[in-house]
């Protein structure tokens, strides 16, 4: 294992170690297998603490700076930064929770303590969910199969939902942990995928498995929009594309570069790059303002924040797909070579656009709110 660095500035320290990541980044896209060293680096780190608050044990660093960690991690390999990415997520809604309602320290701390990898099952956990729970004796029997749990190739606890018949005959949704070590819960080796390769997002899946009533967090209405979220997409949106920023970068780094000794496209490459910078301008831009909603935790959940995180999370996307299709141009068919670490992340930026909420739903989700004012 490589040399432990003291943590004295963050993104520093990200630099040194995202030359490590980079290294591997070309075998764990090629074998589609989990950053696994990255990982046990990011630990030794106490990287995933770094966010919760100082009085807690944790390493107290702002949101923003927690953004722009992750930002500089994709430029070295975003399967890593998106993985992460996922767990920092589910900490910062925690962090919300515990900062406005005093809520969630237990969870805070034992990450503190032992670096727990927590999982989200999101992407299959919107307003309807799935999977299906049955009342027994002391909580509640699971059954159930997530599918795109980044990082539950090495994961501790997965952060999840399911549907709930209750007494009543009315369809509930109840959130609620699972430590994806319990009996009945077993990680299908099913991640081979164009992009994002090496980060584990496995399908997981719970055979009966038992959640004890004290388990659960959240019991809200099937298909129906809850203030929860107004939380969850305000915290979780910035952190996510913070990844898909980082590639938009390197791509044009790349480009850049290139660009200088490409002569084939000589006569068309100032355009394409100025256009590229504005293009990178755009995603950056907005994206500064994704981050500005969530204000370091200082914020009430509010549905025009969310109608606004949930925009500007498409228009994010967008641009960054299309700052690295643009750097691709710049430099021909250079880049269409596996050889090259542009193709790697044209591929992994194209996983921008499936992240909740995807453009159409999104743009359908928010006409509605807007229409019904």
């Amino acid at each position: 294992m490589e040399t432990v660095i003291s943590i004295k500035n963050w993104n520093e320290v990200t630099h040194k170690l995202g030359e490590e990541f980079s290294q591997r980044a070309f075998e764990c896209d090629a074998n589609g297998t989990f950053v696994y060293d990255n990982y046990a680096q990011l630990k030794e780190q106490e990287y995933f603490s770094a966010m919760i608050p100082k009085e807690i044990g944790g390493g107290n660093m702002h949101y923003k700076e927690m953004c722009d960690t992750i930002r500089i991690m994709a430029h070295y390999c975003g399967s890593t930064a998106l993985a992460f990415s996922m767990h920092q997520h589910l900490i910062a809604a925690t962090i919300w929770k515990y900062k406005h309602k005093n809520q969630g320290a237990p969870l805070l701390q034992k990450v503190v303590a032992d670096q727990i990898v927590l999982v989200s099952t999101g992407a299959r956990d919107w307003l309807e969910s799935n999977g299906e729970l049955k009342k027994v004796k002391g909580g509640f029997e699971f059954t159930g199969k997530k599918s795109f749990a980044s990082q539950s190739a090495n994961g501790d606890i997965a952060v999840t939902s399911a549907t709930y018949l209750n007494e009543n005959n009315e369809w509930k949704v109840l959130h609620f942990g699972v430590p994806i070590r319990t009996e009945g819960v077993s990680v299908i080796n099913d991640w081979d995928v164009m992009g994002m390769r090496g980060t584990g997002s496995q399908s997981i899946v719970f055979e009966k498995v038992f959640v004890p009533a004290t388990a659960i967090a959240l019991e809200r209405p099937r298909n129906e929009f809850h203030t929860v979220w107004d939380i969850v997409i305000t915290v979780a949106l910035p952190l996510i594309m913070s990844t898909y920023v980082g590639i938009a970068e390197r791509a044009m780094e790349i480009a850049v570069e290139k660009g200088k000794k490409y002569f084939r496209n000589q006569n068309h490459i100032t355009h394409i790059i100025g256009k590229m910078n504005n293009t990178l301008v755009s995603a950056k831009t907005q994206w500064k303002a994704m981050y500005a909603l969530t204000n370091n935790f200082d914020f009430k959940p509010d549905e025009a924040i969310t109608n606004e995180m949930l925009s500007l999370k498409t228009n994010v996307a967008d641009a960054c797909i299309q700052t690295v299709s643009e750097a691709m141009e710049a430099i021909g068919g250079q880049s269409f070579y596996k050889k090259n670490e542009l193709e790697r992340l044209f591929r992994d930026v194209q996983a921008a656009q499936f992240h909740p909420l995807p453009k159409w739903e999104q743009y359908d989700f928010v006409g509605k709110r807007i229409l019904n004012k």
